[in-house]
């Protein structure tokens, strides 16, 4: 080996710093290096000071109108398939749309058929605050949760009050329309109700424009198959003809029990006259609707312990 050869491998082994690391293979010099900086620079700044007129727009705008079609055509081409990931995340919105929309419309739908129930409901409410403002009485609500069997020959109804309601046998029952009947057996929680048209039932009545008193008695008939359920009055004293349309109320019996006076029955319908017997009985249209019961009140001493709000006689609930 020459002494150049030599000189020319130990430079080759030797770095800048004098180890004797090889210098790796393709790697940009830093001269190099700061050069393409510089140059970065100097264009940026010829750039920057040119504006509109700057000297390197023309060669900014060859390159656009070169790569111009290539991006197209890539855009066109890869176009759909960057489309397919949108279309199901779109999909997948549309779904959870629909399906919150119809969830919503059920709602509504929902709430749309038990408007005409709650508007009754809150209607009986009213009803029932106005009935103990006029008989004078604090009432319990309860509502009817059955009807007895017809096979018993009897027409009772079962209420959701009971002892724990302050309800007892032989008190009062009435709705917003009028009197319904009697308690005649309670449980804790619930209490058996003798309707007024059961045909063992007698309440004493007075006609409200004589005030002559008499007996009313059920026929045992709800009034089915399109019937109206009515009563036959028995009047005391049968020289007195009761005009038709003229109201009836209870009479009331010894300290309340089991009817308390002044509630409405209903109104005269006509009036049969039996010259061998020498009687007169009248046929009487009863205000409540006994086929529909649902909200009713028990008539109870104001101030009673019950398990649920007692509507007081000037209608404030206690």
């Amino acid at each position: 080996m020459t002494l150049l050869q030599e000189r020319h491998h130990e430079h080759d082994r030797l770095n800048r710093r004098g180890s004797l690391e090889p210098r790796e293979p393709g790697r940009p010099r830093r001269s190099r290096a700061v050069a393409l900086v510089l140059a970065c620079l100097t264009l940026m700044t010829l750039d920057l000071v040119g504006g509109d007129d700057s000297p390197v727009d023309g060669a900014r705008r060859l390159v656009g109108e070169a790569y111009a079609p290539v991006e197209a055509g890539v855009n066109t081409v890869l176009g759909p398939f960057l489309a397919v990931g949108e279309w199901f995340h779109t999909q997948d919105r549309l779904v959870e749309d629909v399906d919150r929309l119809q969830a919503e419309n059920e709602q509504l739908r929902g709430d749309l058929a038990t408007v005409d129930f709650d508007r009754n409901r809150l209607r009986e409410y009213d009803g029932l605050t106005a009935t103990a403002e006029q008989i004078g009485y604090a009432l319990v609500p309860a509502r009817v949760i059955g009807v007895g069997a017809a096979q018993t020959f009897s027409r009772t109804v079962t209420i959701d009050a009971g002892t724990d309601a302050g309800l007892r046998p032989d008190l009062t029952v009435v709705s917003a329309a009028g009197l319904v009947g009697r308690v005649i057996r309670v449980t804790s929680t619930t209490a058996t109700v003798l309707l007024v048209i059961d045909a063992d039932s007698t309440v004493g009545g007075r006609v409200g424009t004589s005030m002559k008193i008499g007996f009313l008695h059920g026929r045992g008939d709800l009034g089915d198959f399109g019937r109206t359920a009515r009563l036959d009055l028995e009047l005391v004293d049968q020289t007195t003809v009761p005009a038709r349309g003229d109201t009836v109320v209870t009479w009331g019996s010894q300290d309340g029990a089991p009817y308390v006076s002044g509630v409405p029955v209903g109104t005269v319908r006509s009036v049969y006259s039996s010259v061998r017997d020498t009687t007169q009985r009248a046929v009487i249209d009863p205000y409540v609707d006994f086929g529909s019961l649902d909200l009713v009140g028990v008539v109870v001493p104001s101030g009673a312990d019950s398990d649920r709000a007692v509507v007081e006689p000037d209608g404030t609930m206690q």
